[in-house]
């Protein structure tokens, strides 16, 4: 399913994704946004529970091993083994076999701990897919896999964890591709938003995007900035200003959405045949069911 359909742009024709919404990508967020939230509210962090759990099946040679096994950032992984540490759930004691790293192992309060972690895990994964069949579940699991390379497959079977890894892993992969527009995936919704929408003010496109208005307004700077979007006068309400695409801005476009169809297509190999529209219906009824 493709969420690209032609307009025309300075009399050219270029591929135009449909709202927002229906980009695959911007479906994932929402989705990753939603129960990033609902976990924020006291319960343990997914990451640590899998980390955690990682160890308690085998001690980690470093962190940049640890890393590389759970597909989670080494700077991010550095402060995750920090806090655990601080905790007295995990050890770091020094590698012979490599004086310059440490071997990381689970102690017996982090076992403890990781037990108490995995019936709390168990509730919220039943939480998080409550909507979904047994079967559905399994698709959801599959499918999200896709999305991730061999070597991010995920070790433990966290519906919430693989929705935020396979959520990251197509965010860095958009902004490798945008990378040579000089944009990040987080400026393509606005974009072609603000195309859409054009002139609008600030609070429709937060609307548009679902995103809050201090982050519409974060991204919006970085466009203001880059040449790419002038804030001028609403004309329906001269009191406030509108968003709309500048020269620059729009000489852009078709190479913009050139690069989101290409991240779709990868998208739709990744998954395979008829994949897409199935993982698509799933995260909807994940969404709807949390709305």
């Amino acid at each position: 399913m493709s969420a690209i359909r032609p307009t025309e742009v300075q009399g050219r024709a270029a591929p135009t994704p449909a709202p927002a919404g229906g980009y695959f990508g911007d479906l994932l967020r929402r989705v990753f946004a939603q129960f990033t939230a609902d976990a924020m509210e006291g319960a343990p962090q997914s990451r640590d529970y899998v980390l955690l759990d990682a160890l308690a099946e085998q001690d980690a040679r470093s962190q940049k091993n640890l890393a590389e096994r759970l597909g989670i950032n080494r700077t991010v992984m550095v402060r995750l083994i920090d806090r655990l540490e601080d905790l007295g759930h995990v050890s770091r004691t020094r590698n012979p076999a490599n004086r310059r790293s440490y071997v990381l192992r689970l102690t017996d309060t982090g076992r403890a701990a990781l037990d108490d972690m995995r019936e709390a895990m168990s509730e919220r994964n039943a939480r998080t897919a409550a909507t979904l069949s047994a079967h559905e579940r399994r698709r959801l699991y599959t499918l999200l896999a896709r999305l991730l390379p061999e070597t991010e497959q995920p070790a433990t079977q966290s519906i919430e964890y693989l929705l935020a890894q396979a959520h990251l892993h197509q965010r860095r992969s958009f902004d490798a591709l945008l990378g040579g527009l000089g944009l990040r995936a987080r400026h393509f919704g606005p974009l072609i938003a603000i195309d859409t929408l054009g002139p609008c003010p600030q609070q429709r496109l937060a609307q548009h995007l679902a995103i809050t208005e201090p982050a519409a307004a974060e991204v919006v700077d970085d466009l203001v900035q880059a040449g790419l979007v002038a804030r001028g006068k609403d004309p329906r309400d001269r009191r406030r200003y509108a968003l709309e695409l500048t020269g620059p801005g729009r000489e852009l476009l078709p190479a913009v959405y050139d690069t989101g169809e290409r991240m779709q297509a990868d998208t739709r190999a990744a998954l395979g045949a008829g994949g897409e529209d199935e993982l698509r219906t799933l995260l909807c009824k994940l969404l709807s069911a949390e709305e």
